[in-house]
């Protein structure tokens, strides 16, 4: 395969994820602005955690708009200004799926396609209405589908691989995000850990990866967030978790290895980041700082991204 064109389905499978991931971002902020005696928190905020989790808050605050639930929807949902958007991942999504359109089937290319000529239409709907939750479900759900068109339909072949490469390092990425910015930044200043504000929050986070209902069949217990922790970095069964993007990023490596008969230096770099979440323990983890950890493997996550890069899809 082209090198160039391996590099278009995995952007494309990324930008679908990041769309997705981000969707699930605002939706954990709307939740926590419903909040009684949040609103106004300022520089902690829950507006201001979806915009460090997203990775805007740079550009967000280079563009001189107002740090307020309007200005930071719109921005991360529809801005043209903002590259990292919803509209926008799904705009490259499509973009890099149209150069590729003969790797593709026909149900991937109808879904990606109907995605985009719908966004528009779905996003002045949900303004009008006042329902941006709608407009964040149909995302969500429209992610979903492609990633089902995918598994459902596509060979398993290169182009498989490197699909799942892209969503599955992405996945790992916005986990540990959601996570660690939890942890530091969300609890409003006054507020104890494992009050009624710090419980609630934590089932949005569950929520947000679509782990609640997960969390009490493996724990059978109220969310602690050292057993949260546990769950989104340790806990194979879970699929957002590290370990198990890990898991499917090395398996589809591997993947890539027998078609091209030969591993490089991204095989080495994930099955070592793989084997450590599989044999390190929640104490062990918590003993050397959460933060910590979740800044060091967002680093590592993203230098397995440049490997994978160079190894297979550098076109110079």
């Amino acid at each position: 395969m082209l090198s160039r064109t391996a590099n278009n389905i995995y952007w494309l499978s990324r930008y679908m994820e990041r769309a997705e991931n981000l969707a699930r971002i605002l939706e954990v902020a709307d939740r926590m602005s419903k909040m009684p005696n949040l609103e106004g928190e300022g520089h902690y905020s829950e507006w201001r955690s979806a915009m460090i989790i997203s990775g805007c808050e740079p550009l967000f605050e280079e563009s001189g708009l107002p740090a307020d639930a309007v200005a930071i929807v719109d921005f991360i949902a529809r801005s043209e200004e903002n590259p990292s958007s919803i509209y926008c991942c799904i705009q490259a999504a499509r973009e890099n799926g149209r150069a590729v359109r003969t790797k593709l089937t026909t149900e991937m290319w109808e879904t990606l396609n109907d995605t985009w000529l719908g966004l528009e239409q779905r996003w002045n709907d949900a303004k009008r209405r006042g329902e941006i939750r709608a407009f964040l479900d149909w995302v969500k759900e429209r992610s979903t589908l492609f990633r089902g068109t995918l598994y459902g339909t596509m060979l398993r072949d290169e182009a498989y691989y490197f699909s799942r490469l892209g969503t599955f390092l992405e996945r790992a990425d916005n986990t540990a995000r959601i996570l660690d910015v939890k942890y530091h930044v969300l609890l409003p200043e006054g507020e104890d850990v494992g009050g009624g504000v710090d419980h609630y929050q934590w089932m949005t986070v569950l929520r947000a990866v679509s782990a609640l209902r997960s969390y009490h069949y493996l724990y059978r217990e109220n969310p602690k967030p050292w057993k949260i922790a546990e769950l989104l970095v340790l806990r194979r069964e879970m699929p957002r978790s590290l370990i198990s993007c890990m898991g499917e990023i090395v398996a589809n490596l591997e993947g890539l290895a027998e078609q091209y008969g030969g591993r490089s230096p991204s095989h080495r770099l994930a099955g070592k980041m793989f084997s450590e979440l599989k044999f390190t323990s929640a104490e062990e983890v918590f003993q050397g700082g959460l933060h910590e950890f979740l800044t060091k493997f967002i680093s590592r996550n993203n230098r397995l991204g440049e490997d994978i890069t160079r190894d297979y899809m550098f076109t110079g």
